[in-house]
């Protein structure tokens, strides 16, 4: 039996753009990578546009809209050009996240509960325009209340403390787990949809394949980085073939 319209896997072609951008010129094209990414089993593709422009750029935005039949996660910060830039390519979908130029990558959630002033009109104004909304947003409860009540349709459990877990102790990393399986069904109790991302890997995907309220990940640096060794088609056809054993073998129980 096969779950795939049950639990979607989005491919982030983020760093793709980040080696590009360590030479200059154009290669290797993060667009070349989300088609990829296409053939391989990606449901969608994730894309984040940062304020300093340090991977993905414009262009690349451009070429994603116009190249790529998937649906397209646009990841942005909470300002007004990244709002913007959002009306005039209308991607299937926004994901807000925190951001700050001097992070490696995005650490932690956005605290959605302390910012909804600021949040309410983005999310009113890009749901109005057809753009579905997520925000990224740590497994906690009162973030999940937030993105209620600003009237996200969407959240993406923040998994990298999860994912970190797993060096510390077999204890640690079911108690984050645990916290992230509890969260998720808590948001989809209350009407929103459910995804999860950030930091998942071959080793640690499976454990959230497996809570069934989840309907897509979003995964990207890992997979880029298992391409230099297997390719990319390879490392994508593996992962989803790890998500879909973990939500059959749920269906199966059920």
């Amino acid at each position: 039996m096969t779950v795939r319209n049950e639990l979607r896997l989005g491919i982030n072609v983020d760093h793709v753009a980040t080696i590009r951008n360590a030479r200059g010129g154009v290669h290797p094209d993060p667009v070349r990578a989300a088609k990829v990414a296409v053939s391989a089993g990606a449901d969608g593709i994730t894309a984040h546009l940062r304020e300093d422009r340090r991977h993905i750029i414009d262009s690349d935005i451009e070429r994603l809209r116009a190249e790529i039949a998937l649906p397209l996660n646009f990841e942005m910060a909470a300002t007004r050009e990244m709002v913007e830039i959002a009306l005039r390519q209308r991607p299937h979908a926004v994901c807000i996240v925190p951001e700050r130029r001097e992070e490696r990558t995005t650490e932690g959630g956005l605290d959605a509960a302390g910012q909804l002033a600021h949040l309410q009109p983005m999310v009113l104004e890009l749901g109005a325009a057809g753009i579905r909304v997520s925000l990224f947003i740590a497994a906690d409860r009162r973030q999940i209340d937030a993105a209620v009540a600003l009237g996200a349709p969407v959240v993406e459990l923040h998994t990298g403390t999860y994912c970190e877990a797993i060096d510390e102790s077999p204890e640690a990393f079911e108690r984050e787990r645990a916290r992230i399986e509890d969260a998720a069904h808590y948001g989809a109790g209350l009407g929103l949809e459910i995804h999860a991302g950030h930091g998942l890997t071959y080793d640690t995907v499976k454990p959230i394949a497996a809570i069934p309220v989840i309907r897509e990940l979003n995964i990207g640096h890992f997979l880029i980085g298992e391409a230099v060794f297997v390719g990319l088609d390879q490392s994508i056809r593996t992962m989803r073939a790890l998500m879909d054993e973990a939500r059959n073998a749920v269906d199966a129980r059920s």
